[in-house]
């Protein structure tokens, strides 16, 4: 992994961040893990100057000669519970903007011509305001027992200046670290899904690129994102591109009409019925008008 080594302190504080500017900072025990940080579009901003990434390895702030980052549990039970007196240090330091590690370089050079998703004229703008106390830094815990995390969250993160990640082990962070973290940080346990992974390290990879890529400058083309699944509560209904015919399959002849408004609606009616048929749920909570409803079968 390409790094800039050493001791350095984070620009976190307001002054030294513009409003298109996100630092990701995390603290693992892993810190390998979070390689592919540098990679694609995520590497490119970072090129660009949109985000700066520090990848932590928690033991820098372990004691002792095995540098034990966890202890078993009070009151008994399976498995190990990492410990306070290395986390609160950690979280201490990186909220005051000096911290031991490591800042991620782009995986590789990209180019400076137009993208591919780059399309004139479109503006670029924020997707949500910014918390009333917002000069805080944002802490997040990836953790099964957390909120679901959603487009929505991804949304509104992305405007964020400073977003720090706390990624747990074993059976998880003592409970009083998340506790005590608040006097620092806006909190939020957050969960990418209903099942339980070995580390919260694939969490934030998962969650750092769905908010990444909302900041304004990332995509060039913002309708890239607000015609995503979820993006107005609904899957995303299929694309197709060049040839016309593969495999005997054939291009849909409405995408091939030029008729703009003909392909808006069968866009929609594509993600109305792909999501009734996979997510049906998401209907119950979609706005939908009379056109909707009729494609859906509901009136």
């Amino acid at each position: 992994m390409s790094r800039a080594l050493g001791r350095f302190e984070s620009v976190t504080s307001s002054e030294h961040l513009d409003s298109h500017h996100l630092r990701l900072d995390v603290l693992t025990i892993f810190p390998e893990y979070l390689d592919p940080l540098r990679h694609a579009l995520l590497g490119k901003a970072i090129e660009d100057g949109i985000l700066e990434v520090g990848v932590h390895d928690l033991r820098n702030w372990a004691t002792g000669g095995h540098k034990a980052v966890d202890d078993t549990p009070y009151g008994g039970g399976p498995g190990m519970v990492m410990k306070p007196e290395v986390w609160g240090p950690a979280l201490d330091d990186v909220a005051a903007g000096h911290v031991v590690g490591a800042e991620l370089e782009s995986a590789a050079p990209h180019l400076n011509n137009a993208r591919h998703d780059e399309l004139e004229g479109v503006d670029k703008r924020f997707y949500a305001e910014r918390e009333a106390d917002a000069d805080l830094p944002l802490l997040l815990v990836p953790t099964p027992a957390g909120k679901p995390f959603t487009q929505a969250d991804a949304r509104a993160w992305s405007n964020e200046r400073h977003i720090v990640f706390a990624c747990g082990r074993y059976e998880g962070i003592d409970q009083r670290v998340i506790d005590d973290a608040k006097n620092r940080y806006r909190v939020r346990e957050v969960s990418i899904g209903d099942y339980v992974l070995i580390g919260g390290e694939v969490a934030v990879l998962v969650i750092a690129e769905a908010v990444v890529r909302l900041i304004p400058g990332v995509l060039g083309n913002r309708r890239s994102h607000e015609e995503d699944s979820f993006s107005d509560g609904l899957l995303e209904g299929p694309s197709y591109t060049k040839p016309r015919t593969w495999r005997g399959l054939d291009v849909p002849e409405v995408l091939l009409s030029g008729n703009h408004a003909k392909v808006d609606r069968w866009r929609r009616d594509q993600a109305l019925l792909r999501t009734q048929a996979i997510r049906p749920e998401l209907i119950d909570v979609a706005r939908l008008d009379a056109a909707d409803r009729r494609v859906l079968g509901l009136d």
